[in-house]
């Protein structure tokens, strides 16, 4: 937190269903994002004057560099200031706070945030080995031997030292995946559809649900989805606002946000309180002026069900080690404590690497002006904390949205 801060405000979200976006090619998808986030105000794209745009497995996969001159391709974007950036799965968080950033420093009143991922081919399949093998890279290169699946194995470590620190069980775990699956059957834009996954399921190591890594206590079901979708998010100052024509009032404030990053290697540093984590959040939380009391409804990125756990105690609603019983408790449901990833998260919404973060962002407005369907309405929704990390509990993007 420095000197003088703008308010910025959410005037449009947009996304993609979740889950497959079969032939659609990359520049493709950026010109819909860009365009169908103006579309739901009535905007031309001529009136952003900033933007930036986070995918994360854009190389990799689909052999696509320079993103932002995709964006640029849009009538009305060229020769404006845009970036790409990249934070593992937090590079949607920092496409929203490089928007952020640029309209602070006074570089426009209107900017767009774009985040996408395809993960599957042209036929919505997905080559898991290859998956796999790409998304290691976001891993120190000491971390990686002996790993087949680097991060469900690095994640499945983490969550074998949650239990060993905190006597946290593998049913506390299955209660989140459980829950995230029944939020995501209301949610229209989820990957995950009516598929019903009992807490015995989630628990119990059979059929689909075996364990990953043999001698950890990671399953199936602890693990979130490859997922292609896209998402767009319109920020604006109060000046822009009026150029745009949108009233505060029909807006969300993005009232304070945060970001930190802890080293890359996972060994050697207290992971279940990952410092940067705490540190963003915390931030965000000040620039704010809020507190964690404040805040009754969340998006936490459960990559894996202990960081369901996790991200609970990062946001302030539970206390150290306290997060999986919080929710096996029932407090993160919809109509409990605070409504925590509503949406299904990351388990059942889906996981679009470059598009998770303003994806729930987007999804914590829509709670706080009542738009979500009644099932995961949270009641009386004042204000929401958003968390998003990439790596190995490395990159922590987060944010604090209040009504305006």
């Amino acid at each position: 937190p420095g000197g003088h801060v703008k308010k910025v405000y959410i005037a449009a979200y947009h996304q993609s269903k979740f889950g497959k976006l079969f032939d659609m090619t990359v520049p493709q998808i950026v010109a819909n994002t860009v365009n169908e986030t103006c579309a739901e105000i009535g905007a031309d794209p001529a009136a952003i004057d900033v933007g930036s745009v986070g995918a994360t497995c854009n190389f990799s996969l689909n052999e696509q560099g320079l993103l932002s001159g995709l964006m640029a391709m849009v009538p009305g974007l060229g020769a404006k200031p845009m970036e790409a950036v990249e934070n593992a799965c937090a590079s949607g968080g920092q496409a929203v706070l490089s928007v952020i950033a640029k309209l602070q420093m006074g570089l426009g009143d209107v900017g767009m945030a774009v985040g996408f991922e395809k993960m599957r081919n042209d036929e919505g399949k997905m080559d898991g080995a290859l998956i796999g093998k790409v998304l290691g890279y976001f891993s120190h290169p000491d971390e990686r031997e002996g790993k087949v699946y680097i991060f469900p194995h690095l994640f499945a470590e983490v969550m074998r030292d949650y239990m060993a620190a905190h006597g946290a069980t593998e049913r506390e775990f299955a209660e989140i995946s459980s829950r995230e699956y029944a939020n995501s059957s209301h949610n229209p834009y989820a990957q995950m559809q009516k598929i019903e996954v009992s807490v015995d399921e989630a628990t119990i190591p059979e059929g689909r649900n075996r364990y990953i890594v043999e001698g950890l206590p990671l399953k199936t079901y602890d693990c979130s989805q490859i997922t292609d979708g896209y998402a767009g998010l319109i920020i604006a100052t109060e000046e822009g606002l009026a150029k745009l024509g949108v009233s505060k009032a029909d807006c969300v404030e993005i009232a304070g946000w945060g970001q930190a990053t802890d080293p890359l290697l996972k060994e050697g540093r207290e992971i279940l309180k990952p410092a940067g984590a705490f540190a963003a959040m915390n931030a965000a939380y000040e620039i704010a002026g809020a507190s964690p009391d404040d805040v009754n409804v969340a998006e936490i990125h459960d990559c894996f069900t202990v960081m369901g756990a996790i991200g609970t105690e990062v946001i302030g609603k539970a206390g150290y080690g306290e997060g999986a019983k919080y929710w096996a408790d029932g407090k993160a449901d919809a109509k409990g404590e605070c409504g925590i990833n509503t949406s299904g998260g990351l388990i059942a919404k889906g996981h679009p690497i470059g598009a998770t973060g303003l994806a729930m962002i987007g999804w914590c407005a829509w709670q706080l002006q009542g738009k979500v369907p009644d099932a995961l309405q949270v009641p009386d929704a004042k204000m929401a904390a958003t968390f998003n990390i990439g790596g190995p509990i490395c990159a922590s993007v987060c944010t604090v949205l209040k009504q305006a």
